[in-house]
């Protein structure tokens, strides 16, 4: 029980002493606060800057919360199709790991010209960065299906779709689950990128006009909305993976 404790409050203890140096540093050596804000700069911007901040904040999320539902839908139907055919397997993800490779940021110049200045880019960066995790690991959880279990399955009776359905989809949620926390935070980067470069409100906005005003404290204040917000979503997708893929965790239950 006690070990259990620790590991629960360990993330908060290491933040806590990481702001502590934070403000210790920067008070010691008298940083500037257009170079390096200290942590209690950041708390008052947020403070005196709230309704401003929580205005961005409430536009980045709900644009990028658009662009990772696109990305659940794509990225499962994707790797329902690849990770159920050999074929599409094998001719498939090479070509969307090279897609994955290119820089996200470089298609925003594009999808401005496309669709113009305002949430599509935003919406359509965060769907593009976020999708391939998701596509991944479910086409990876069914093309790694036992071979020897589905010969069993088929000597059964059972057809190929109901292996897929009832056995590799099932078998694929735990990927799944490790999927969404990745792409959830891809997402809140593709959208903070596209916004500075392609919108006139949201975090990414802020962080350019906060910049470019010399106000360091509200830009990271913006940062830490942005890393907030990932890390409640991404506390979210583990509460529920806890819950619906408990079967999958057995073993690290009784650590």
């Amino acid at each position: 029980m006690h070990k259990k404790t620790v590991e629960r409050w360990s993330p908060w203890l290491l933040l806590v002493a990481i702001i502590v140096l934070w403000q210790i540093i920067c008070s010691a050596f008298s940083v500037p606060e257009f170079l390096f804000p200290s942590p209690w700069v950041i708390a008052t911007q947020l403070v005196e800057f709230a309704g401003v901040i929580s205005a961005h904040a409430w536009r980045t999320y709900w644009v990028t919360m658009a662009g990772f539902g696109i990305a659940i839908v794509v990225g499962v139907l994707l790797g329902f199709v690849i990770g159920s055919s050999r074929l599409a397997y094998a001719a498939v993800y090479p070509l969307m790991t090279a897609f994955n490779a290119l820089p996200k940021a470089a298609f925003v110049p594009i999808l401005v010209v496309w669709f113009g200045i305002g949430v599509g880019p935003a919406i359509l960066t965060a769907f593009l960065i976020s999708f391939f995790p998701i596509m991944v690991n479910i086409a990876t959880g069914l093309a790694t299906l036992e071979p020897e279990l589905e010969d069993v399955l088929r000597v059964l009776g059972a057809k190929r779709w109901d292996v897929l359905t009832k056995v590799g989809l099932p078998r694929s949620m735990p990927y799944f689950f490790g999927s969404l926390k990745v792409a959830i935070t891809l997402a809140f980067v593709g959208t903070t990128v596209s916004e500075m470069t392609a919108a006139n409100e949201g975090i990414g906005y802020l962080l350019i006009s906060a910049g470019s005003s010399m106000q360091m404290g509200l830009a990271f204040a913006g940062l830490m909305v942005v890393g907030a917000m990932a890390m409640v979503m991404y506390e979210l997708f583990s509460w529920i993976e806890k819950r619906t893929t408990g079967w999958a965790h057995r073993g690290s239950q009784g650590e």
